[in-house]
């Protein structure tokens, strides 16, 4: 392992228990998340935008959270700090909407719904793709370490609604227990056999849907907010965040 990469990796480790060596890493990261907060906003952040305070948070989140097994500390933090700030996207724009549907426009003939449609929204519905697509690609690459490709996810998807609920109680099940989870990412297998037990369901239909519990159970483990809740429809809640 390259010694800045390792060094980074023992100080996220001590950091994870240790405040201060927490708050040096981040002060030390700074011009990092900066760059990040910069890429979604498609400027650069001022010290009093909400969106460098999430992404400061997010940083420290991933601390908490990362571990070799999730791969490179600065491309899982990166991953964090846009899910975060994406979610907070989606919630000041609920919000805005839940204040604003009846609010009188400056021409009193108009409400405010007939103004939500201006160029912003397009601006960070393509935020939104852009983002989701970042969240395929990363996916896809750590899929490929499995031996599975997209494609397989798509084809070895439930199509039955038993099958479905089958697969979305072991999804469950792994997500209550870290450490089945910690052991997939590790051997890079599927536990078929722990979450058949675990879930009270047949080993057979997860074994013909092991390609699907691998993309699942990766999207359960690293980080990926919107694809999360993607998975959280398909399955109707079971596997959401």
């Amino acid at each position: 392992m390259d010694q800045d990469v390792q060094q980074l990796v023992s100080r996220v480790k001590a950091a994870k228990t240790d405040s201060n060596a927490a708050n040096a890493l981040i002060a030390d990261y700074m011009p990092f998340i900066r760059s990040e907060t910069a890429k979604y906003l498609k400027r650069q952040p001022e010290p009093e935008d909400d969106e460098l305070s999430i992404a400061m948070f997010a940083f420290y989140e991933a601390i908490c959270s990362y571990s070799r097994l999730r791969g490179a500390f600065l491309k899982y933090a990166a991953l964090q700090i846009r899910s975060r700030l994406i979610d907070y996207y989606r919630r000041e724009k609920r919000n805005h909407i839940q204040i604003s549907l009846n609010t009188p426009a400056e021409d009193e003939q108009t409400e405010l719904m007939d103004t939500l449609a201006d160029p912003h929204d397009e601006y960070s519905e393509h935020e939104l793709r852009e983002a989701t697509q970042a969240e395929i690609r990363e996916l896809t690459e750590q899929m490929e370490s499995f031996g599975v490709s997209i494609t397989d996810l798509a084809e070895n998807a439930p199509k039955q609604g038993r099958t479905l609920e089958i697969c979305k109680q072991a999804v469950c099940y792994a997500r209550r227990h870290p450490d089945i989870l910690d052991s997939f990412l590790r051997t890079k297998r599927v536990p078929l056999a722990q979450l058949a037990e675990g879930a009270d369901v047949e080993r057979k239909s997860l074994e013909r849907h092991r390609k699907y519990l691998v993309g699942v159970l990766l999207i359960c483990t690293n980080g990926y907010e919107i694809l999360r809740g993607h998975i959280a429809q398909v399955l109707k809640g079971g596997a959401g965040a």
